[in-house]
């Protein structure tokens, strides 16, 4: 019934929506730096792709590439200090407590060691394939990505002979392919050879060898030598290699030291593929493992004939996970190459097919970079990282960007892509176990603001952004949405209770007596923020109580408690948090109106600071909503304020704002800031610009927009178009995922919906919203009925 009531959509808005350009990035112009190259990726392997027909580079990650080695880096002198560190900040005296504390609870570099970490180390970039075709000039040039297939493509003319190249990152095959054709028989010549980046004088290999492998295939190969104690235990750490195996069709394939020479072919097609030895099951590294030999079984599958079956089946994979979700907003626009839209949008023209195209390539690099065949979640940069030491070591950071990165996983139907996240995190507790004893004498399990591939779970880098071990509860909410997405109740049993349970314990065990008389969290801070010390008026971080902790504990306490309901598991523990949920410091305002960030009303040392943590009620939490509209317009002054002094200047916190707007049910913020993120932080290949590159810009972003046409903010309730711009008057969306288990597909015109459906995983009643008209329904599992009753 879904499919007949789709296609009449479909065929209803044919005229409208027929001649919109296809889903594709593309260019009249070869990549020149990597930020305008284009990303494939199967969740394991990535690729950034310059599609330079002269000098063609393919820059190539895999996931579990990692500096380090797993150790315990909690500092053992802790829970010493801690009640220290505590009465000293309830003293007002938070200058003290940093000094104290920061010696005692920062990371270690060795396990039960007295030296501080300065940070862990960084996600690597595999290496670069390098592919030299000639120096001759070209003509008739395109480049572009298809979101829908995954395919990165590129054509151009050279003497008369047309060239063309493809290249996909296949999840079903687990290797990246390659094939360049040629109109002409051998027309084709090429060179291969293969580097890392920042060693150039050590054969452009850094802790590595290059080598002829098994005739037609290059090997890169090598161990990372750790050094600097300040980041950790030195030592040779993990092993990995990577290789390319080329199939020519025609011609001569011959070696020359370290370059494979293919002369006078009619199409090339290889293979690239990498393996390490690191252990995902102990998140460790395993010395046992020779990543060579697991690497030459894993390339060896291939041969010159695959690259068709292996298309089609990556496409096929592919596109299905792609097309469950269509967005589209009324365009008449021509289709001009990707880079010129940006750039007239730069210039202040609003682009609906640039807007759409942002969204679903939000889909896709969330496609490439967090599903099996991966094992890891996305980081900091997705999968993509041409560095050996990265911006933020391209890290896990919990005090908001690994969330942010899956805000828009659920919602844009894509649960797959959240287990990897999910089964991370759930490998984190046994370390996390001994950091909550250790650290605060505390039952349960803990991390802080960032981790790595290792599962580090100590207090990172500097008491000043490193304190938050709500960055545990906050990824635990994403346990919880999982589940009430998808109504598993199996995974809510068997994987979510017992990591929610467990950390309950720790929230129960560190909350503590403020002098004010309420349970807070100490030490702690707002993250990455400052206030101005009162006697003093030095900038100052520690504090204890923030409103973002109380308000993270709030939400998470109450989904635990659900989830402890639902399963009929641990009354009288669920009823004890409740008790605790009631001592929490309650989210208030301040003499301006504003939302107060602090357990004070400290003056802030940055007005326009990039974090809006004390807004985390409004987005992603639900505390602030309709019913408490003191704090709604709290919210708004408080977004107003920020904005005002700057606010907004990286590309993620511009796309936190985005669902700021959409909660506060402002359509013209929202298209406001969508255009402000198009303005200021995006790079003409679409990645989200912190600056560096981030990609939880462009996957917040993604939220945002769906936040904006529809929103389940709470059990058993949908509003639609709740915050809807006059720009996106025109427009529809089919498959977008509510909590419940719901399906949407509506569209609407003229600023008014026009048509709408739902489709229920679970039986369960819904309450819709539509301009202030509601409709309560209860279809079948598997049943799509029609919404007529609030279409106005």
């Amino acid at each position: 019934m879904k499919k007949i009531l789709l296609v009449a959509l479909l065929v209803a808005t044919h005229s409208t929506y027929a001649q919109q350009p296809a889903l594709k990035l593309w260019y009249r112009q070869p990549a020149t730096k990597w930020m305008e190259a284009l990303p494939v990726g199967n969740g394991r392997l990535g690729a950034m792709v310059y599609s330079d027909p002269q000098h063609e580079i393919i820059q190539v990650n895999e996931e579990s590439l990692w500096a380090g080695v797993k150790y315990n880096d909690a500092n053992p002198n802790s829970l010493r200090t801690l009640d220290s560190v505590r009465q000293l900040l309830f003293q007002g005296k938070s200058a003290e407590a940093s000094a104290l504390a920061r010696p005692n609870m920062i990371a270690v570099n060795a396990e039960n060691s007295s030296q501080l970490l300065q940070a862990f180390r960084s996600y690597q970039t595999l290496m670069n394939v390098h592919i030299l075709l000639g120096n001759k000039p070209f003509t008739n040039y395109r480049r572009e990505l298809d979101l829908t297939t995954g395919v990165v493509s590129s054509t151009t003319t050279i003497d008369g002979v047309t060239f063309r190249q493809e290249v996909f990152s296949s999840a079903p095959g687990n290797t990246i392919a390659v094939k360049i054709t040629a109109s002409k028989p051998a027309a084709l010549n090429a060179t291969f050879y293969l580097d890392r980046p920042d060693d150039r004088k050590n054969n452009g290999c850094k802790d590595c060898s290059v080598s002829i492998w098994q005739q037609n295939k290059l090997l890169l190969s090598g161990q990372i030598d750790d050094k600097n104690p300040n980041l950790g235990p030195e030592g040779k750490h993990m092993k990995f290699a990577g290789a390319i195996s080329v199939f020519n069709d025609g011609g001569q394939l011959k070696s020359s030291a370290d370059s494979l020479i293919v002369s006078k072919a009619s199409s090339i097609t290889f293979y690239i593929d990498g393996a390490t030895n690191y252990d995902f099951a102990n998140l460790s590294i395993n010395d046992a493992v020779d990543p060579v030999k697991n690497l030459s079984t894993a390339i060896g599958k291939y041969n010159k004939n695959s690259f068709g079956q292996l298309k089609a089946a990556e496409i096929k994979d592919h596109s299905t996970l792609m097309n469950r979700v269509n967005f589209q907003l009324a365009d008449k626009s021509a289709d001009i190459p990707t880079d010129e839209r940006l750039e007239k949008v730069k210039a202040g023209a609003y682009d609906p097919h640039l807007t759409t195209l942002l969204f679903q390539y939000s889909r896709y690099l969330l496609i490439g970079s967090s599903r099996a065949p991966g094992v890891l979640p996305a980081n900091l940069q997705g999968i993509w990282n041409d560095h050996i030491n990265a911006p933020w070591q391209a890290d896990f950071h919990t005090n908001i960007n690994l969330q942010m990165n899956y805000w828009q996983a659920e919602t844009g139907d894509l649960p797959e892509t959240v287990l990897p996240m999910i089964s991370f995190i759930d490998h984190i507790r046994e370390q996390g176990r001994i950091t909550a004893k250790k650290m605060y004498g505390a039952r349960g399990w803990v991390m802080h603001h960032a981790t790595d591939a290792f599962g580090k779970t100590g207090l990172q880098n500097e008491m000043f952004y490193g304190t938050f071990p709500m960055g545990t509860t906050w990824m635990l909410l994403h346990f919880w949405d999982h589940y009430d997405y998808n109504r598993n109740i199996k995974f809510l049993a068997d994987t979510a209770y017992p990591a929610m349970y467990e950390h309950a314990l720790f929230i129960k065990d560190f909350l503590v007596r403020s002098p004010e008389g309420y349970l807070v969290t100490a030490p702690a801070y707002s993250p990455e923020n400052s206030y101005k010390d009162p006697v003093t008026g030095k900038p100052e971080s520690l504090t204890y109580g923030p409103t973002m902790d109380n308000q993270i504990i709030r939400e998470f306490l109450t989904r635990y408690i659900a989830a402890a309901g639902i399963l009929h598991k641990d009354a009288a523990f669920a009823d004890s948090l409740r008790q605790v949920m009631a001592q929490l410091p309650p989210t208030r305002l301040g003499k301006d109106g504003r939302i107060l960030e602090w357990v004070k009303e400290y003056e802030e040392t940055e007005p326009g600071h990039r974090h809006v943590s004390h807004l985390f009620a409004l987005y992603p939490g639900s505390q602030i909503n309709d019913s408490t509209p003191a704090l709604l317009e709290g919210a708004r002054k408080t977004l107003e304020y920020r904005l005002a002094h700057g606010g907004g200047h990286t590309g993620w916190s511009r796309a936190w704002i985005i669902n700021f707007y959409a909660r506060l049910k402002d359509g013209e913020k929202v298209y406001e800031n969508v255009q402000a993120l198009f303005k200021k932080s995006i790079y003409t290949n679409l990645f989200d610009d912190h600056p560096p590159f981030q990609i939880d810009g462009n996957f917040g972003s993604a939220a945002g927009i769906t936040e904006a046409l529809v929103q389940s903010t709470r059990d058993g309730h949908i509003e639609l178009l709740p915050a809807l711009p006059a720009a996106w008057s025109e427009g529809r969306l089919s498959g977008i995922k509510t909590r419940g288990g719901f399906h949407l597909d509506m569209s609407w015109k003229g600023h008014k919906l026009t048509s709408a459906t739902l489709t229920s995983a679970t039986g369960e009643p819904v309450t819709v919203t539509y301009n202030g008209k509601s409709i309560t329904l209860q279809p079948a599992k598997g049943q799509t009925v029609a919404l007529k009753g609030i279409i106005q």
